[in-house]
């Protein structure tokens, strides 16, 4: 904001200006030589002359109290990025270089220390299952139109985890139904889709992000303590990965362009609601 100064000054200056006598007398050659209009003009010449000065500091102050705009983190390669770095700032540093949350709950722990089961493992599989069932509904019937841009990216996990689910059935394992931490999280999910989209893209990119990165070093762990090192197809992609996540990496850029400053801060700011179901739905793993 224009500082306020230098105006009070001119105008103090401009009260002066008129109200106090000039101190030197203007020689008098006679009206007749010196008509009255340049004797005004004379005057308001020399007014104009003494504000001249602090109008100008004016708007100097004005230029010079202008901020540059503000920078996100990561703003400049994309929205995506401003997520990615958000979310890596709720992660523990055992889980992220970059993390910055102590860790308190069991699953933040190294998996290296987890004590998984099978049925809790089976628990975990089945309420993800649910997750994604209800993610890759909502993108199809497409509330918002821009959804639509997100059906059949490669990254579907429903169908792969169906599969594990029968492997584990042919085993002699009894498939449990939902439980709450994933019956919770797809009706949050399907709530928001329908009022919130930018809060929903949110969950949209950790949770399917998220299971590429860290989730896959989880389930490559769990396989090796309680399932003789089996890869589950849920760790499974058709394709290279790397690709089809740029390729779903610019679409959530694209879309985001069009959002304003205030809606991509909101979608931002729903980050911890998506580590918190996500981190409900892992710690079965534990149970």
């Amino acid at each position: 904001m224009a500082s306020l100064t230098p105006i009070s000054q001119s105008q103090y200056v401009f009260r002066k200006a008129h109200l106090k006598p000039l101190q030197a007398p203007i020689a008098n050659f006679g009206s007749d030589f010196i008509p009255n209009s340049i004797s005004l003009q004379f005057r308001l010449a020399t007014c104009s002359r003494m504000i001249k000065s602090p109008l100008k500091a004016t708007v100097v102050s004005a230029t010079t109290a202008e901020k540059p705009k503000r920078r996100y983190p990561g703003e400049a390669k994309g929205f995506v990025e401003e997520m990615r770095f958000v979310a890596m700032k709720l992660h523990t540093r055992d889980q992220a270089k970059e993390g910055e949350k102590e860790t308190k709950e069991p699953e933040e722990r190294p998996v290296s220390k987890w004590e998984p089961s099978i049925e809790g493992y089976l628990r975990f599989l089945v309420d993800s299952k649910l997750v994604y069932d209800t993610l890759e509904g909502i993108v199809e019937k497409a509330a918002f139109p821009f959804y639509a841009e997100f059906i059949n990216t490669g990254l579907e996990r429903s169908e792969a985890l169906a599969k594990d689910l029968e492997w584990f059935k042919e085993q002699g394992h009894v498939i449990p139904e939902p439980s709450s931490p994933g019956v919770t999280y797809a009706e949050y999910l399907m709530e928001l889709s329908e009022k919130d989209p930018q809060a929903f893209i949110c969950h949209f990119y950790n949770i399917y992000f998220a299971h590429t990165a860290g989730g896959r070093m989880i389930g490559k762990k769990v396989a090796e303590m309680i399932l003789n090192k089996k890869e589950l197809e849920f760790y499974k992609w058709d394709g290279d990965l790397s690709q089809l996540l740029q390729s779903v990496k610019d679409k959530l850029n694209k879309v985001a362009e069009s959002w304003t400053r205030e809606e991509k801060n909101h979608c931002l700011e729903e980050t911890e609601k998506s580590f918190k179901h996500s981190g409900d739905i892992l710690r079965l793993v534990l149970s």
